[in-house]
C-alpha cells in the first residue's frame, strides 16, 4: 500500500510539473515591458495636431466639435493659399492673419470659423434658456454683465424665450485687429431663428412660436496670442446689415 501511495503521488507530481510547464508556454511571462490593461473609461484620444509653444493646444474656441487645425504638414505652402477665401493678398486683414500665424502657427482659420459659429449657436441658446454659468464661460466680463442684466430683468417680468436654430446659413470673418498681443476676429453670422417670447402666463408678447426669422449678427472675438488661455471670448456684439 505505501509502495503504490508513493507511485500515485509520484505520477501526479510529474503531472503538475508538466501542466505548469504548458502553461507558462502558452501564457509567456511578464517581462515588464507589458502595456497595461485596456481601460474602457478613460479617454484615448489620438493627437489631432501638434501642440503649441505653450503646451495648450492652439487657439479654439474650446467647445464641442471646435477642435482640430492643420496636421503639421498640411499646412498651405504659402500666405497666399493659406488664406484663400478668407482674405486677400496684401490686405490688412491678411497680414493681421500673418501676424496671429507667425504667434501661433497652428492657427487654421476655417477651424476657428467653426468653433466661433458653435460658439455663437451656444450663446444664443444659453441666453434664452438664461444659463448663466455657460455665458459666463464664453464671454467677456463686460459682455457678460449686460446679458446677464438682460436675464435678471427679463426673469424680475416672468418673462421665458423659446429660441430654436433653424440653420446658420453663413459665418465669414470680416475683420482682424492686433492690438500688442492681443487679437480680435469679428465674424458676421447670417442665421435662421425662431424665437419667442412669453409672459408668466403663457402669452405671447415678443416673435412668434411659427415664424422664421433672418437674423444678422457681428461678433468680435478676442484672445491674448501666446497665452495658456486657448479660449476666445467673445467681446463685442452688434445687429448686422
Amino acid at each position: 500500500m505505501q509502495d503504490s501511495f508513493d507511485i500515485t503521488t509520484l505520477i501526479f507530481i510529474v503531472l503538475a510539473v508538466f501542466v505548469v510547464w504548458r502553461l507558462r508556454s502558452v501564457l509567456g511571462q511578464k517581462t515588464g515591458s507589458e502595456q497595461p490593461p485596456l481601460d474602457p473609461i478613460s479617454r484615448r484620444e489620438p493627437p489631432l495636431r501638434p501642440k503649441a509653444p505653450s503646451g495648450e493646444p492652439d487657439n479654439v474656441v474650446r467647445l464641442p466639435g471646435a477642435n482640430g487645425a492643420h496636421a503639421a504638414g498640411d499646412a498651405p505652402a504659402t500666405a497666399a493659399e493659406r488664406w484663400k477665401g478668407f482674405a486677400e493678398p496684401g490686405t490688412p486683414m491678411a497680414r493681421n492673419l500673418d501676424e496671429i500665424a507667425r504667434a501661433e502657427p497652428n492657427f487654421d482659420a476655417a477651424t476657428f470659423i467653426e468653433g466661433a459659429q458653435a460658439a455663437y449657436e451656444m450663446i444664443v441658446s444659453a441666453f434664452a434658456q438664461g444659463d448663466r454659468k455657460t455665458l459666463k464661460d464664453l464671454l467677456s466680463k463686460e459682455v457678460y454683465e449686460g446679458f446677464e442684466r438682460a436675464i435678471t430683468e427679463r426673469e424680475q417680468r416672468g418673462e421665458k424665450v423659446e429660441t430654436t436654430f433653424v440653420s446658420v446659413d453663413k459665418a465669414e470673418i470680416t475683420g482682424v485687429e492686433i492690438q500688442g498681443k492681443t487679437a480680435q476676429l469679428s465674424l458676421r453670422f447670417l442665421s435662421k431663428l425662431i424665437t419667442v417670447t412669453r409672459d408668466a402666463s403663457d402669452k405671447v408678447v415678443d416673435g412668434s412660436p411659427d415664424a422664421v426669422v433672418d437674423v444678422t449678427d457681428v461678433w468680435t472675438f478676442e484672445r491674448v496670442l501666446g497665452s495658456r488661455d486657448p479660449n476666445w471670448k467673445l467681446v463685442a456684439t452688434e445687429a448686422g446689415q
